[in-house]
Parts: structure tokens; C-alpha cells; sequence
């Protein structure tokens, strides 16, 4: 915010809300990788180097979860903290930190502000954006507040109360945000066939993940059918994705003796569902990851590509993107003009930026997978294309490559995070600022051959 008004200042200075979000993300990188590289941030007072220490950051302000050291065991109480506040910061965004700071200072957040905010959020006007800062910002703490509570109580059972308060802060802030950072070395593996801590982490992923617009639409009309229709396809495809993809992991894994084998049937059921919906974009594990089969992997780089919902904090393409894109499918293949969705008329503006976003997302991917082919020489090729679709959809599940990475790949790991939790949005937001320029040359209409 602060930043845009600095800029405004100088008139030779033209810079569009896409390149504020770019700028405003890059500085609290910065900030957060100069933090991480102090002596005391890490427990033997030798400071992480610059490449790690800028991947640690990356991977919290953009709520990836992706990490070359372990958390619990490399970082002192400073330095987890400094990733906690990257998170949450990540989470809601700098643009919606900065209204936050105008709110308690009582400054007037004028139309330019609100423009940023617009772009930011993701919302689809400029009206009441103010309004839904405020309703995110209660609505976050309010949650993470429920979540860190009922965590501390059920980890206060196993270690000191102390110590479960504080895994109970850092862990629900850490799932909401669908960051994935955890405390322990084997992230929630312990807890694989714990009820408490599986409904919990789940329900606060689950929850942030599926947007503020979503989770206030529900709030404040309770009924299904009073719903709006981005809220309609959100709700129904997630429940949709969930439900097939914990029996679809439960199917493949069920006689794997490194995953689900080995545990009794409650214990199964309880990590295909946790490994089923955690792919859209959390990053925590109860099983591990690079033992999974490599149809299991398959599958989940298909529901991290897809990420979760729009104005949410996770990353992919997003469900509702995913959903239009089914959509115009279908609509062709069963030869119709319009698409039609719940009694309602989706515009084709929105189709073509659909497959912008899916398009551009699908690019990023391919450039990124095909320099850490180049890079990461005798990788496996399966291991390469898991860790560069789960940095895009700013996941965090990492099939045991992540700490093998050269610095090379590091770096480009680290692009490919940022370019998840902005690449998309932006993309579509810079398409909509030129969507209304109209060209003064009309020209004849030709076809073309496709398919």
C-alpha cells in the first residue's frame, strides 16, 4: 500500500496493479530472507546461506511449504516465528495488510487503493472490497484462533502444555494459510490415524482453501440455492475432488506396505483421506511421499495443478477454472453456444481467460520442468515433474527431492513458487485490463484448421 503511494508520486513511474502485487510480494521475500540468514535465526548460529535462506522465504510468504531444511530441528524460536508471520502475511497478501494498517490508523483508503485491493483479492468489483478485507481478517483469526485451541488441547495430552500451545498456534496459522510447514521431521506422520488432529488440519486447509468469498457467501445466506454461483461450483466440485480422490488414493496405496499396508483399516481410511484432499494445496503429510506409487503421484500432480478455490489462500489454477474449463468441454462436444451452469450464463470472457490461466499455468510448468531436467542430472524424471507442479500449485508435498536440489535448482524452484502464487492471477488480471482496449482496424474474419 505504502509502496503503491510511493510510486503514484512519480508520474514517469506508470505501474499497473499487476506489477504492485509483483513488487509488493518480491520485497517481503527480501525482508523474510534477510531475517532467516541472521545468526540467531537458525539453532547452530550459523546462518543459512542466501539461496536456502531466500527458499525458506519464498516458500512461506508464498504458502508453499516447500523446504530445503527442517523446520522443527534448523530453526530457533526467532526464525520459526519469522516463518510464521511470512505465512500469514503471504496468506492475506501485503495489499490486505497494508488496508489492515490504514483501518487501526484511521487513514482513508482511497479509489487507487481499492483498484490494488480488487486486483489482489481477485474480487469481482471495486465495491465493498474494504468490507471483505475486514471479513477476512476476522474470519482468518477467528478460525485459526478454533483451530490452535482444539490442537493445543489434543497435543497437551503428549508434551508439555507450553509446547502444545505453541504447536497448536503455529500449525492451525500454518494449515489455513495451506502453507504445509510443520514442526516435526516427519511433518504429521505420528498422528496418521489420529482423529483430532486429521478433522482439524483438514477442516482448516479445507476451509482456507476455499475462498473468503466463499466461506462469507455461506455465512451470510446459509441456503444452497440463495448461494451465488461461484460459491455453487466451489462447494460442489471440492466436495466433488475430495470424495473421489480419498478412494482413489485409498484404492492404489491400499496393499503398499510403505504407505497405507501397513496400518489397520481406520488408520487407511484415515490417511487416503488426508493424502486425497491435501494436494489442493496444503503441503502436509501423514504418509510418506516418496514412497507412494507412481500412479499415486500421477494422480496428485493432476490435483495440485488444480489447486483450490479462487480468492483463496491456495494455489493451482483453481477449482472454479478447472470447473469452466469441464464446462466448455462439455458445452462442445454436445454442440451448444452457451454454457449453462446451475441456471445461469457464464460469459465467454471468462472461458477465454480460463484457458489463459490453464494455458500460462501449463508453460510455467513445462520451462521450469525442462531446466531442472538440465540441472538436476540422474534425477527421475517423475521426481523433477512432482516438485515443479507442487512449487506452481504453491502445495509443499515434496517426493524426497526438495533437499537433493542443486543451488541451481533451488533457484529455480523458487521462481517456479512465486510464479504460482502470482502467475495466474496475474495473468488474468493484466488480460482484463486489456480486454476493453478495442482495436480501430477491424479486420476480415478467416478460419483456421484445428483438432
Amino acid at each position: 500500500m505504502f509502496l503503491f503511494n510511493t510510486f503514484s508520486k512519480n508520474k514517469r513511474i506508470n505501474l499497473q496493479p499487476a506489477h504492485i502485487l509483483f513488487l509488493g510480494f518480491l520485497g517481503l521475500i527480501f525482508i523474510g530472507t534477510c531475517l532467516l540468514m541472521l545468526p540467531f535465526a537458525t539453532r547452530d548460529r550459523h546462518h543459512l546461506s542466501f539461496i536456502d535462506a531466500l527458499f525458506e522465504a519464498t516458500s512461506a510468504v508464498c504458502v508453499t511449504g516447500l523446504a530445503v531444511v527442517d523446520t522443527g530441528t534448523t530453526f530457533t524460536l526467532f526464525g520459526q516465528i519469522v516463518l510464521l508471520i511470512l505465512i500469514q502475511l503471504g496468506g492475506w497478501g501485503f495489499l490486505t495488510c497494508g488496508v489492515l494498517i490504514f483501518i487501526i490508523l484511521g487513514k482513508k483508503i482511497g479509489m487507487k487503493q481499492r483498484v490494488l485491493l480488487q486486483a489482489s483479492l481477485n474480487s469481482f468489483a471495486i465495491a465493498g472490497v474494504i468490507k471483505l478485507v475486514r471479513r477476512i481478517i476476522i474470519i482468518t483469526l477467528t478460525i485459526e484462533a478454533v483451530g490452535a485451541i482444539v490442537l493445543a488441547i489434543r497435543w497437551s495430552q503428549e508434551m508439555s502444555w507450553g509446547k502444545a500451545v505453541y504447536y497448536g498456534i503455529f500449525h492451525s496459522i500454518s494449515a489455513f494459510n495451506n502453507a504445509g510447514f510443520g514442526l516435526e521431521p516427519d511433518n504429521l506422520s505420528k498422528w496418521v490415524g489420529d482423529p483430532t488432529v486429521n478433522i482439524v488440519i483438514t477442516l482448516l486447509f479445507i476451509l482456507g482453501g476455499i475462498g473468503f468469498f466463499v466461506i462469507a457467501d455461506v455465512l451470510e445466506k446459509k441456503k444452497f440455492k440463495k448461494f451465488s454461483l461461484h460459491t455453487k461450483i466451489t462447494v460442489v466440485f471440492t466436495l466433488l475432488i475430495n470424495v473421489i480422490s480419498t478412494l482413489v488414493i485409498f484404492s492404489l496405496e491400499f496393499n503398499n506396505p510403505a504407505t497405507l499396508g501397513s496400518l489397520d483399516m481406520a488408520d487407511k481410511w484415515w490417511a487416503a483421506f488426508f493424502q486425497g484432499v491435501v494436494p489442493r494445496t496444503a503441503g502436509f503429510n501423514t504418509i510418506d511421499i516418496s514412497q507412494l506409487s507412481l500412479s499415486s503421484q500421477v494422480y496428485m500432480i493432476g490435483l495440485m495443478f488444480i489447486g483450490a478455490g479462487s480468492g483463496s489462500t491456495a494455489g493451482g489454477i483453481k477449482v472454479t477454472t478447472f470447473a469452466l474449463l469441464i464446462f466448455t468441454l462439455w458445452s462442445v462436444l454436445t454442440n451448444r453456444e452457451e454454457i449453462n451452469v446451475f441456471e445461469r450464463k457464464i460469459p465467454k470472457s471468462l472461458v477465454y481467460k480460463a484457458l489463459s490461466i490453464a494455458i500460462s499455468g501449463l508453460i510455467f510448468i513445462f520451462v521450469i520442468f525442462f531446466l531442472l531436467t538440465i540441472t538436476e542430472k540422474g534425477a527421475e524424471m517423475s521426481q523433477i515433474l512432482f516438485e515443479t507442479v507442487s512449487a506452481f500449485g504453491t502445495v509443499g508435498l515434496s517426493a524426497g527431492f526438495t533437499g537433493e536440489l542443486s543451488p541451481m535448482g533451488r533457484i529455480l524452484i523458487t521462481v517456479m513458487m512465486f510464479i504460482g502464487r502470482l502467475g495466474p492471477l496475474t495473468m488474468a488480471f493484466a488480460l482484463a485490463i486489456h480486454s476493453n482496449k478495442k482495436s480501430k482496424i477491424g479486420y476480415a474474419e478467416e478460419k483456421i484448421l484445428i483438432g
